[in-house]
């Protein structure tokens, strides 16, 4: 990046400044984004970031102690080190202590920063305009935005271990409205690269829906046999995802506790062969490999970092199969080996029906597009509360015969696993309401008691 030093350069001096035991963690940002409202394109821009973390561990004779300190932008590497060795002083001894990862080196460490543009977007920005333009003399209002990001992180330990990893992330988004928002629609997906994005049939979609949404039908709180899409399918599994820290499970403290202690790793949770996944080598979801990290938590380690991460399956064919770990913890546990987070979440059942051939063999039901506003209602059963937003249709006999009111939603997405009926085939999708999480693979689900607490004013 223009005017910062190269991250092998800052490595090289927070290592020597250091003097010891220490892990430096960079993270490089550059962002690109527009975003438009009322058929028009009302802001767009750029920007870059720098965060540098360093991390001194502090070796006692009783143990190890890790002081972390971390500075945004064109950083004083002494005063950083020194903050750093500061709090590893104070620190207690740490108890995720583990040997430091080293002779994993990357290649490519010496290249330059890349860095995103709007120019990325120059195919999409075109669509774009002519989308607004068939928009405006359709009565339709459409509003969204565009964003772009490379994510640079390097990783370097005084073991001798150099990671570096580029991760290229995108969105697009569309909001669809008419009758002066009465009736509206969402579409989005991830594109890593702006390249093919489909958007003449991101456009249809929006319109055969809105076309769903002609016919207004007033439906009242209940238990209703329920579509979920693969977008809120994708929301439900980012929530477990981020709730299967292994430790707090072998507290008490979740989901995947067992009762009378330990965790339900093993148990059996649908007759359905769910496997909810993540992999950074995952085609079309490809992720950084390592582990990178500034702050140790239940199931992350500042210990771990530059560690090589492999596939895990979460669920395997409807079995609670592992929880997240860092190698301390495993070992604690008595895992096999360390499980660290990975940036992506598949979920596969084996089916081939898509969205449509689900509508197609439904007699009575709802259809679901996306969630909103998705909060924690209780961590020891993962219930959920949420409201639909931007299309919840009545399917009858087959078809689509209109837009049902707005819900808010009582649901915990290891339950929905438990009692669906039916899984499609997975595709890649966008999760809306957890959007930051765009590397999701997931497949539409047949819900036969989905419960809608109580019906919403949301519009």
């Amino acid at each position: 990046m223009s005017g910062l030093l190269h991250p092998q350069d800052v490595a090289r001096q927070v290592l020597s400044e250091a003097g010891s035991a220490a892990t430096v963690y960079i993270s490089d940002g550059s962002e690109a984004e527009v975003r438009f409202a009322n058929n028009t394109v009302t802001t767009n821009g750029q920007r870059r970031s720098r965060t540098v973390t360093v991390m001194v561990f502090d070796e006692r004779a009783d143990g190890v102690a890790a002081g972390v300190a971390s500075r945004s932008g064109d950083v004083d590497i002494a005063e950083l080190v020194s903050a750093a060795r500061h709090d590893a002083a104070h620190a207690p001894l740490a108890t995720d202590a583990a040997p430091l990862i080293g002779g994993l080196v990357d290649a490519g460490l010496s290249e330059d920063i890349p860095e995103t543009s709007l120019d990325v977007m120059a195919d999409v920005l075109d669509s774009l305009r002519e989308l607004t333009v068939r928009a405006e003399s359709r009565g339709v209002t459409m509003a969204g935005f565009f964003s772009h990001a490379l994510q640079t992180t390097t990783v370097v330990t005084s073991a001798g271990a150099q990671r570096r990893f580029t991760q290229p992330t995108g969105s697009v988004q569309l909001v669809a409205r008419a009758d002066g928002g009465k009736r509206s629609t969402w579409r989005g997906l991830s594109t890593p690269h702006f390249r093919d994005v489909p958007m003449e049939q991101l456009e249809a979609d929006l319109y055969r829906r809105l076309e769903w949404a002609q016919r207004s039908i007033e439906l009242p709180a209940g238990r209703y046999e329920t579509l979920m899409s693969p977008s809120t399918v994708a929301d439900m599994m980012a929530y477990l995802y981020f709730s299967n820290e292994g430790p707090d499970a072998a507290d008490g403290r979740t989901v995947f506790s067992k009762p009378g202690g330990g965790t339900r790793i093993g148990e059996t949770i649908s007759s359905l062969p769910f496997t909810l996944y993540s992999d950074p080598t995952a085609a079309g979801l490809e992720c950084r490999p390592f582990v990178a990290t500034g702050a140790s938590s239940t199931a992350e380690s500042v210990f771990d970092n530059a560690m090589d991460i492999q596939r895990t399956d979460w669920i395997r064919d409807g079995v609670i199969n592992d929880l997240r770990f860092h190698r301390a913890g495993a070992a604690e546990a008595g895992r096999p080996r360390a499980t660290p987070g990975i940036d992506n979440i598949i979920l596969e059942a084996g089916g081939t029906a898509s969205l449509d051939d689900m509508i197609a063999s439904t007699e009575r039901g709802l259809l679901l597009n996306t969630l909103w506003y998705v909060r924690s209602v209780d961590p020891a059963t993962l219930l959920l509360t949420g409201l639909t937003r931007d299309g919840v249709y009545l399917v009858e006999n087959g078809q689509v015969t209109g837009q049902v009111n707005n819900f808010r939603f009582n649901e915990s997405p290891l339950d929905l696993l438990t009692r669906a009926t039916e899984a499609g085939v997975s595709e890649q999708t966008l999760p809306r309401e957890f959007d930051e999480f765009y590397r999701a693979r997931t497949c539409a689900l047949r819900i036969p008691d989905f419960n809608m607490s109580s019906v919403s004013p949301a519009s």
